[in-house]
């Protein structure tokens, strides 16, 4: 019986690929398309005009960061050195509930689920029976945060410190610079330029080149629009559409400013709410990150930007710089042959910090989904339908922050807590609010206990606990609880002060 047929396409393939726009997005694109995609034949071509500036702001992350540095063999000692970077263990919230209420979002897990019970249930019936710990006490993390110390445990270790998860703070203008100098290392080239003029098939209507300012022509058989908000080939060239989400979140604007460093320098980020937005401090090893972001329906530029003086730790060290931008998504991430990055794709304003894991999800997926000879119908469309889970996934999970609260001292406060939110989101609360279940969902970047930490965390409580809990013996769960909270404790204050921590 004959073999079946097998199409090698060693010699068709997808060879050229440009990426228009650099900055964080187009060089972490360049950086792992490079090192993945290898040298078989391939031309990686990033364009990018000086004359075009970025924010340059300090950009928080999520732990999936690490995996991507590694996959580029960056050491973290090196990232952290030459980011000006320092570590995060989570995000501390203010005013969001209430007035006068904080609450922290820890990386990892917090506690451990007992006989296959979630952790957040027990710990419901803890507060049940009069238990004045919150849910995040017994996060490694959490605790960790609050004494301002910092410590990677050993490979195998089996104490407390093995539940610390993290991620960093850093510049994201040194970040793109570190990975350019990665991408082209690894063959990248790099052509300054502006984009003026872009070139499709009469009969595909694929991009087949772009014309720059000085006349040169790049030709291409895979474009990746990195080119920010503009979304020069996805929408500018390709029309290709955009979900406006303003109705879910307001905010349209965000003012930066960056301040002196802080003293003793915390390990998690600070989003503090505002009476139409909310404010950023993310701490760096040589300043601080500040921002402001805020609707400009509920209060004005100048009002913003006194706010955000006000506010800011330490003294300023930059000019304050603004932005304006409309939260959503694309329709089509992935068009013809053109693949849509970072904000080309779609923007979720930075309150849990995902525009970057949102670039490295969507390079991930390119990798997973490169094609051979020829971009195939379904590889996009697989591409498309995932980039649009992870979007909605972040998109939820945002918008959670601002319907769960008490808050009535603003119009934007009452605006929000109004609100009618996505299906999808509903139906999450519901099942919160009648037993505290929570069931992970498909593009899911947040899993069960950051959900458990937002909604505990903003007092939204369920009605009870879920019946399963108390075929666990009260008392014994109790006393694991005391145990586990110690323990953390202990372990957390023998970690060195996060400055320490860091690299030299």
């Amino acid at each position: 019986m004959p073999k079946p047929a097998t199409v090698s396409t060693t010699d068709a393939l997808v060879r050229q690929v440009v990426i228009v726009g650099g900055g964080t997005a187009g060089w972490m694109a360049a950086a792992a398309l490079s090192r993945a995609l290898g040298p078989v034949g391939r031309h990686i071509t990033l364009i990018e005009s000086d004359a075009i500036g970025t924010v340059g702001v300090g950009e928080a992350t999520i732990p999936p960061i690490r995996a991507f540095n590694a996959m580029l063999d960056i050491a973290e000692d090196r990232f952290l050195r030459e980011t000006m970077g320092s570590y995060k263990l989570g995000i501390e919230f203010v005013d969001w509930g209430r007035i006068g209420q904080r609450y922290f979002h820890p990386f990892g897990a917090a506690g451990q689920d007992f006989h296959g019970v979630p952790f957040h249930q027990l710990w419901l019936r803890h507060r049940a029976r009069g238990g004045d710990t919150g849910l995040t006490d017994y996060s490694m993390c959490t605790v960790t945060a609050r004494e301002g110390r910092f410590g990677i445990p050993p490979a195998g270790d089996r104490t407390p410190l093995a539940h610390i998860a993290h991620a960093y703070h850093f510049d994201a203008t040194l970040y793109a610079a570190l990975l350019r100098r990665v991408a082209e290392e690894q063959g990248v080239v790099r052509h300054e330029g502006r984009v003026v003029q872009v070139d499709r098939d009469g009969g595909t209507g694929d991009v087949t080149a772009v014309r720059l300012d000085d006349g040169r022509t790049i030709a291409g058989d895979l474009f990746v629009d990195c080119s920010g908000f503009a979304g020069l080939l996805i929408e500018g060239t390709l029309a290709t559409g955009y979900h406006d989400w303003r109705h879910w979140l307001p905010m349209d604007r965000a003012l930066a400013m960056p301040t002196t460093r802080l003293d003793p320098l915390p390990p998690y980020t600070r989003a503090t709410a505002h009476a139409a937005g909310w404010q950023w401090r993310i701490p760096l090893q040589h300043r601080t990150g500040n921002g402001h972001v805020y609707s400009s329906g509920f209060t004005t530029a100048e009002d913003a930007e006194r706010l955000l003086r006000d506010h800011a730790p330490g003294e300023p060290c930059g000019d304050v710089r603004s932005l304006s931008f409309t939260t959503g998504m694309r329709r089509k991430a992935w068009s013809h042959n053109v693949v849509a990055l970072g904000l080309a794709a779609g923007f979720v304003e930075p309150l849990e910090s995902t525009s970057i894991h949102l670039i490295q999800h969507g390079i991930q997926r390119l990798i997973a989904l490169f094609p051979g000879a020829a971009v195939h119908p379904a590889e996009r469309d697989a591409y498309n339908a995932d980039m649009a889970r992870a979007f909605e996934a972040v998109r939820d999970f945002v918008v959670l922050h601002y319907k769960a609260t008490t808050r009535n001292d603003s119009d934007f406060w009452r605006t929000m807590r109004a609100m009618t939110v996505p299906d999808s989101l509903s139906h999450r609360i519901e099942l919160w609010r009648a037993q505290g279940r929570l069931i992970p969902q498909a593009g899911d970047i947040f899993a069960v206990p950051s959900w458990a930490a937002v909604l505990t965390g903003q007092e939204l409580w369920p009605a009870a606990y879920e019946p399963g809990v108390d075929r666990l013996s009260a008392d014994s769960v109790e006393a694991a609880l005391r145990d586990m909270h110690a323990a953390y404790r202990r372990a957390a204050r023998s970690l060195p002060m996060h400055a320490a921590a860091l690299p030299r």
